[in-house]
């Protein structure tokens, strides 16, 4: 398949007009939220755990920690973090992947994402025990399920460890957290599908009785979470109670989260060029939180999305995993070679209706720069109008961008 898509879109002759011009782009600063950074992760968060589950008998119990497979700034030190702090206090921690679906679907699969994330054995100083095998745990008041992976099903608690952040499929009063974490990434593929089979109206509500009916189990210890800046530092750290994971404190931490993303500042964007996408830097490779082109029944689009999209590249962590390519409109051939379609099809079908339109190919062109000269000469203008274009490094870290001319003159 590699080479068909290289010869494919070398055999495409495009007929851009020789008039057409790619504009210079200039760097900008972005006016965006920088809190102070934290400035020792894994003492911090080590300090957390001690301090919020020092009430908790925990001596001889077993614990299950979730790592999921977002971008999170200071995973690896996060995850020991929590490890240290649990052991303090007695208790015997090991490392689920809390993934969903993610990876393939396989139990090997998610531990070579953790790995290319950087979390081993080795660099957490803890077991990682990996199943794609579920147990149903209890069910909510309205009769759905809630699974854990088995290794979890067998701890006596259960730990998720996860960025609070916006959600790209769904908005609520929590999105993406500890509580997601805890519902659909240590449910695997069945919880993960029970969840986002619904649609955005109802996942929200789902989540919240997922953690309700988790919670009056035992199992639920509390949780972790860290919120992030757009510059890519870890600006707070929490460590949850049971009741909090769920509660007004993970709302807090999701309205504060919900502020530190910033949305493009400009209007009426022609073209939109993103350097990198990646399941490691949003959960649908661009984050329609920033491109604001979200494309699923029932969310509103912002009101001026970009005309045009192009996709550069994608990130090795996202393992060929591309939901969300369907985002853009333009990747190149090295883009296209890059997709594991078996896995992507696998998260399209877990993340339910958001996954539809989302996993759609783009146009596939022979490189960047035909991909570029293709939004320009597609995005709506004549060829001798000037361009509104931006380019940003991705949807997570915004602190600088490029613009053309055309942007620069209405700032």
């Amino acid at each position: 398949m590699a080479s068909s898509w290289e010869q494919l879109s070398q055999g495409v002759r495009l007929p851009y007009s020789p008039d057409l011009v790619v504009p210079e782009l200039h760097e900008i600063a972005l006016d965006v939220p920088q809190p102070a950074p934290v400035g020792d992760v894994e003492t911090a968060v080590a300090q957390a755990v001690k301090d919020r589950f020092a009430s908790v008998e925990l001596q001889g119990k077993t614990v299950a920690v979730g790592a999921g497979s977002r971008g999170l700034t200071g995973r690896v030190e996060t995850l020991r973090g929590a490890i240290e702090g649990l052991r303090e206090l007695g208790a015997l921690p090991f490392v689920v992947p809390a993934m969903g679906s993610h990876a393939g679907g396989t139990a090997e699969g998610q531990k070579k994402l953790l790995a290319t994330l950087g979390v081993t054995e080795e660099s957490i100083g803890c077991d990682i025990r990996s199943s794609m095998k579920t147990l149903e745990v209890v069910r909510t008041a309205a009769g759905t399920p809630v699974y854990l992976d088995e290794h979890a099903a067998g701890a006596h608690y259960i730990l998720p460890v996860n960025r609070v952040k916006p959600h790209t499929c769904f908005k609520g009063p929590i999105e993406s957290g500890c509580t997601k974490m805890a519902v659909v990434g240590f449910g695997k593929q069945p919880g993960a599908a029970l969840i986002h089979s619904c649609g955005p109206e109802q996942m929200a509500v789902r989540l919240l009785d997922g953690i309700s009916a988790l919670r009056s189990t035992g199992r639920l210890l509390g949780g972790v979470a860290t919120v992030e800046s757009c510059a890519g530092a870890v600006v707070r750290v929490q460590a949850l109670s049971s009741d909090e994971v769920g509660g007004d404190a993970e709302r807090d931490l999701t309205a504060y989260a919900r502020s530190l993303v910033p949305q493009l500042p400009f209007t009426n964007i022609d073209v939109l060029i993103v350097e990198r996408g990646g399941k490691d830097i949003s959960g649908t490779s661009i984050d329609p939180n920033v491109s604001g082109r979200f494309w699923v029944h029932g969310l509103s689009d912002f009101p001026d999305p970009p005309a045009t999209i192009v996709l550069l590249s994608v990130t090795e962590a996202s393992g060929g995993n591309v939901l969300g390519i369907g985002l853009a409109d333009f990747i190149p051939a090295a883009v296209a070679n890059a997709i594991d379609w078996e896995k992507t099809y696998l998260n399209c079908f877990t993340a339910g209706p958001s996954g539809v339109r989302r996993s759609r190919l783009p146009m596939v062109l022979p490189d960047e720069e035909s991909c570029i000269k293709a939004a320009l000469s597609m995005c709506g203008k004549a060829i001798h109008e000037e361009k509104r274009v931006v380019r940003i490094r991705s949807t997570l870290h915004l602190e600088t961008c490029w613009v053309s001319d055309a942007v620069l003159a209405q700032r």
